[in-house]
């Protein structure tokens, strides 16, 4: 089974995410802050991220920036999930190293379709 971690402080989101990838498979962890986060990555790295970029205490896109520096955690797949939907915080959502960047609210079908890309299942 792959392993997902969904990092997102919204928990009706959450639950979304959850319950339908549960479905499809995956085993899924949560985190609703970046310092939550950190510590789950720390302990074992999942197949793939989903984050948000609006996170109390410590960014998403700090937490992508950070991921991409540590050479332990420099290629987990990340999806940035993010009300964020300007064209400039989607491009910034890029250089700092998303995979992909889906905006809220999103289609169910399109997470399941890279997450599909990024586990290779």
């Amino acid at each position: 089974m792959k392993r997902v971690l969904v990092i997102d402080d919204d928990p009706n989101v959450v639950e979304v995410i959850t319950v339908n990838l549960e479905a499809e498979g995956y085993t899924v962890e949560t985190a609703v802050d970046g310092r939550a986060a950190w510590a789950h990555l720390m302990a074992a790295l999942p197949d793939v991220v989903i984050l948000d970029w609006m996170l109390p205490g410590r960014s998403g896109i700090d937490l992508l920036h950070d991921l991409r520096a540590n050479p332990d955690t420099k290629d987990v797949p990340v999806v940035l999930l993010s009300a964020k939907a300007r064209d400039e915080e989607i491009w910034t959502g890029w250089q700092a190293g998303a995979n992909y960047y889906l905006t809220k609210p999103f289609k169910l079908e399109q997470l399941l379709y890279y997450l599909e890309q990024l586990c290779g299942v």
